[in-house]
Parts: C-alpha cells; sequence; structure tokens
C-alpha cells in the first residue's frame, strides 16, 4: 500500500492517502486536488464523526467550474490505519 502522503489531522490522528485511492480519486472526481485534500484534513470547517471507523471532514472551495463547493473527504479506520477512502465535492456539509 504505497502512499501518496501521510498529515496528521486537526485531532491529531495520522491519516494516509494511497496511491490506489488517489487514483480512484482522480478517475471518478476531477475536479479535487491532492493539496485540497491536504488542507482538509489539517484545517477542516467542519468533521462529521460517523462512527468510530468513519469520519467526514469538510472544507470550503472556490472552483469557478464547479457549481458544489464543500469538499468532503471520507476516512475510515482500517488494518490499524486511518486512510482517505475518497473526496468529491458537495452542495453542503450535512
Amino acid at each position: 500500500m504505497s502512499g501518496i502522503f501521510e498529515v496528521t489531522d486537526k485531532t491529531g490522528r495520522k491519516i494516509r492517502l494511497t496511491k490506489e485511492r488517489w487514483a480512484h480519486i482522480k478517475q471518478d472526481h476531477p475536479g479535487v486536488e491532492q493539496e485540497e485534500i491536504e488542507i482538509t484534513l489539517k484545517k477542516p470547517i467542519k468533521i462529521l464523526e460517523i462512527n468510530e471507523e468513519k469520519i467526514y471532514y469538510f472544507n470550503y472551495f472556490k472552483h469557478k467550474n464547479l457549481p458544489k463547493k464543500f469538499l468532503r473527504v471520507i476516512v475510515k479506520y482500517k488494518n490499524n490505519k486511518w486512510l482517505v477512502v475518497t473526496a468529491h465535492f458537495v452542495a453542503h456539509t450535512n
């Protein structure tokens, strides 16, 4: 599981983005930039803890060609590590 990056989030969790997950994000959500994911994990405007193994991080980014402005980064706890599953733009932070 090769990594693109590992960052420490706002709450102290170490979160990793793998090459495989980055390839998925770039293919299915081409408007998302790697730097935006890192910023969202480090300085989110909102964190939703869905359960003890799944967390949503949100941040606002203004893109002139995208109507949805909030980046949602979905992170899961798997194999004793926090991993980015996907990242995509949404209309709101709910």
